[in-house]
């Protein structure tokens, strides 16, 4: 594995905080969630109480999201949370003066609906790649 790779791995494992969100990259494992006292407990909690039976230790939350289906309980405490996937998706720019298109990474917000409406083929098609989970701090209080 090369240095870069490496770099590129933890540059989406953060947390951050603001005053109305609580912001969360997805290549963190749960096991690391749960072990990280600088995120807060409630959103520890939950992931323990609510994402984990459902999930292992080693999965990361881009995982659990990725292949997160509507059955699946975690989508209805993703809901309960407001939460909101930053994704980056391949998209066709297309030049006027060119006739061919480039394709090029565009980021958005993603609501729970919109990636889970999405089976694992199409997200692979469209080249999701996800981000960080955004979460509301007033929602997850009432978790």
């Amino acid at each position: 594995m090369s240095l870069r790779s490496v770099s590129t791995y933890e540059d989406y494992k953060y947390y951050i905080q603001d005053v109305s969100r609580i912001y969360v990259g997805c290549k963190f494992t749960l096991g690391e969630i749960m072990d990280n006292e600088e995120i807060t407990y409630k959103f520890r909690k939950v992931v323990a109480e609510s994402i984990l039976p459902h999930a292992d230790r080693e999965d990361t939350l881009e995982t659990v999201l990725y292949y997160l289906e509507r059955e699946n309980f975690a989508l209805q405490v993703f809901k309960q949370m407001n939460a909101k996937v930053r994704v980056s998706v391949l998209r066709e720019k297309k030049h006027l003066l060119k006739k061919s298109a480039d394709r090029e990474y565009v980021t958005e917000l993603m609501d729970m609906d919109t990636l889970v409406g999405m089976t694992p083929e199409e997200k692979q098609a469209a080249g999701l790649f996800l981000q960080e989970l955004q979460v509301s701090k007033l929602a997850l209080a009432t978790c």
